[in-house]
């Protein structure tokens, strides 16, 4: 399984105000709300913790095909600044996380890391998805299909067959990323 998640900076400063009363509690554990309060730059973490959890919840729906929303049951623990894994009941997804002044990516997996291939690009705010599925699909022959199962899972067809990976897209903002794991 592979999930990914970017959060542009920029935009998270403009459209959410996480300090707001009841916005941690609602989407972050104790141990999380802990760890928030003793970073050095809080509103970092919190997207940080943020974009963990949307990418395990990527990975576990292509486990377990359901659509919730439940951010609390993934807890997120830092391994170190680029580093991390999420836990939702007896599962652990492994997380590799790139920071910048303008962005965090996470990237998801429960295992064989070294198959993981994902990038991270600009996009144009207008088109972000078309542009995120036109990157991905030119990693693969011509005339591979993107689809979406009944739950919003991606995948890819060609010749009529589907293609043995997981996959996954991501877009906010300025930015635009997918993730592939062959299986």
């Amino acid at each position: 399984m592979i999930g990914n998640d970017v959060v542009d900076l920029q935009l998270a400063k403009t459209q959410s105000n996480w300090q707001r009363k009841g916005f941690l509690e609602k989407q972050f554990t104790k141990n999380e709300q802990e760890f928030i309060a003793q970073s050095e730059n809080a509103f970092l973490q919190v997207w940080t913790f943020w974009s963990m959890k949307e990418a395990a919840y990527k990975c576990y729906t292509q486990k377990h095909p359901n659509r919730f929303f439940a951010p609390k049951k993934f807890e997120c623990k830092m391994i170190s600044s680029s580093e991390g894994n999420v836990s939702i009941h007896q599962e652990k997804y492994n997380v590799k996380i790139e920071i910048s002044d303008s962005y965090v990516y996470s990237v998801a997996f429960d295992k064989n890391e070294e198959k993981v291939k994902s990038e991270l690009f600009l996009v144009s705010k207008n088109y972000q998805s078309k542009e995120v599925n036109n990157h991905l699909l030119h990693y693969f022959p011509d005339k591979t299909l993107l689809k979406k199962d009944a739950f919003g899972i991606p995948f890819l067809v060609h010749q009529q067959k589907k293609l043995p990976f997981y996959i996954s897209t991501s877009h906010h903002g300025n930015f635009g990323a997918y993730a592939i794991l062959e299986h």
